[in-house]
């Protein structure tokens, strides 16, 4: 099994921070900031990379959310992972810039996510777990 993280940041205004897939699959579609932990890493550690790596932006502070077992289709192949997420804290968003396996972003209220326009099933139910959450 593979372990994989996702990000959940929030601005000042509470919405919450929503990448667009620069690569297949799901390009262009909305997803969250994340990625496969590599070899020898921690999920703290890949969450940290992954949010440098695809947004320039330095977490200060992470706090674990949930976790749920995953599939993840890529090349004809299908990858059993578990997923990891972290509610995250970023030390400025000045720094912002999209790269790597992102080709933009937007700051979205979790309850109007439109969730037909997020790519992958996971971070769908992840998506829709926030929202059945708020609403409580």
């Amino acid at each position: 099994m593979i372990s994989a993280v996702a990000g959940l940041i929030y601005n000042h205004e509470d919405q919450l921070l929503m990448t667009y897939r620069a690569h297949d699959p799901a390009k262009g579609e909305l997803d969250l900031p994340g990625g496969f932990v590599d070899l020898g890493e921690d999920a703290a550690m890949a969450m940290k990379r992954e949010i440098m790596e695809e947004l320039n932006l330095e977490v200060i502070q992470m706090d674990y959310y949930s976790s749920f077992p995953n599939e993840y289709m890529y090349g004809g192949l299908t990858y059993q992972t578990l997923d990891i997420i972290f509610t995250c804290r970023v030390a400025t968003f000045e720094t912002i810039k999209p790269a790597d396996d992102v080709s933009g972003f937007v700051f979205i209220d979790p309850m109007k996510i439109p969730l037909e326009r997020v790519g992958l099933s996971s971070i769908r139910n992840i998506i829709r777990g926030l929202q059945t959450n708020l609403q409580i």
